[in-house]
């Protein structure tokens, strides 16, 4: 997945600055390369900075998930619970620990850990991409987005070439993700195969691959 912004983006110490951006993640149309083509969002008016985690973040961010999921009729009302447990485990990679601050508020936050599709024959190291947390008043402005984006790009400069997830049937297909079933990749869990979703973050990185996505112990207990 490519990400682009416009109108200011900028690096500075390992923390992406935004201003008044549209960020673009896109493939071309034969879905087999990355090319002219994209999808938009833009975040009006507001001064966004994403940087990776730290310890002393972890109170805010537990109460920002609480609130993102507090209403959300989906949700098992855990996933601050979830997090907790990820961040204890082998699966967490701290890279892809990300929260998006305005004004030094933390009002979004993004994670993305190991785990692998296994076949008969093989295992493929993948990410799982959960949660994505935005609080309410920042929801719909494009901030939740802007997180999968950054995270999607960190992930491929760690070196993974695809993700999977558990989500929003119209939300995650327009950052690339796909059904899991068509891809030929099945989910442990007793949930339609519409939420089920995988994407390439580079191009064919699940091609030929098949079999059940193995999650890490905090997503099963």
């Amino acid at each position: 997945m490519f990400c682009y912004t416009f109108k200011g983006l900028y690096k500075r110490e390992n923390q992406t600055m935004m201003k008044t951006f549209i960020v673009f993640c896109f493939k071309d149309k034969s879905e087999s390369e990355y090319g002219i083509g994209y999808k938009q969002i833009i975040i009006k008016n507001m001064e966004i900075k994403i940087r990776q985690e730290q310890e002393n973040d972890y109170k805010v961010v537990y109460e920002l998930i609480e609130l993102a999921f507090r209403n959300m009729e989906e949700s098992d009302h855990r996933e601050h619970f979830l997090v907790e447990r990820l961040r204890k485990s082998e699966a967490f990679i701290p890279e892809l620990s990300l929260v998006a601050e305005k004004d030094g508020e933390i009002i979004g936050y993004i994670l993305m850990t190991k785990v692998e599709i296994v076949s008969d024959v093989k295992a493929m190291s993948s990410l799982a991409l959960a949660p994505v947390a935005v609080l309410p008043k920042y929801q719909g402005q494009g901030v939740g987005g802007t997180l999968i984006c950054e995270v999607h790009k960190r992930a491929v400069e760690l070196g993974y070439g695809s993700a999977v997830l558990l989500g929003h049937k119209d939300y995650y297909p327009k950052f690339g993700y796909k059904k899991a079933i068509d891809l030929g990749i099945e989910f442990p869990f007793e949930v339609s195969y519409e939420y089920c979703m995988a994407v390439e973050l580079l191009p064919n990185a699940l091609k030929n691959v098949r079999g059940m996505v193995k999650y890490s112990k905090p997503f099963i207990n």
